[in-house]
């Protein structure tokens, strides 16, 4: 399993006690890296550079990747090329779990971290002031995961909608 967020005990309590094992990569805080920043590449950030030390993982595959709302506050140039590495990474059949602002949510809408507390509940903790970056649609979406076998989409609570894409 791949978790995508910053580091939650919690989480990681719950995958080990089901016998998996736990990955985190904490993009969305690698990204904000002044050493990243750069003057001359689109949208200011060196993208080339950012992949080849981040979200690398040699000879490990995932069965379950929890991306969470990152797509949404990562800077725009980083989340393609996201999305592409973490198709690379991720076993046939495997699993991501994305959460997507809806138009409602305003470019003020707070970031989380995310919490399991159990089958079916999620405790929110305010994170740092990340910037909603943009909205995608659902046409977005699609297109994003364009080489994942199927997506299915949910509407969730608080302007949210839950996403399951299986590779």
């Amino acid at each position: 399993m791949l978790d995508l967020g910053p580091t939650s005990p919690a989480n990681i309590t719950h995958f080990t006690e089901l016998g998996h094992r736990v990955y985190n990569e904490d993009v969305l805080l690698l990204s904000q890296n002044p050493e990243y920043r750069s003057n001359s590449e689109p949208g200011g950030i060196d993208v080339e550079r950012f992949f080849k030390e981040n979200l690398v993982f040699r000879n490990v595959k995932f069965d379950a990747v929890l991306c969470w709302d990152i797509p949404d506050y990562l800077a725009e140039p980083l989340v393609k090329p996201m999305i592409e590495r973490i198709a690379s990474v991720l076993n046939p059949k495997g699993y991501l779990l994305a959460f997507f602002h809806t138009k409602d949510a305003g470019p003020d809408a707070p970031y989380y971290r995310y919490h399991i507390q159990g089958a079916d509940t999620l405790r929110l903790q305010h994170g740092p002031q990340f910037r909603l970056q943009r909205i995608f649609n659902n046409r977005h979406i699609e297109n994003l995961f364009h080489d994942y076998a199927s997506l299915k989409f949910f509407l969730a609570r608080d302007n949210v909608r839950e996403v399951l894409v299986v590779r």
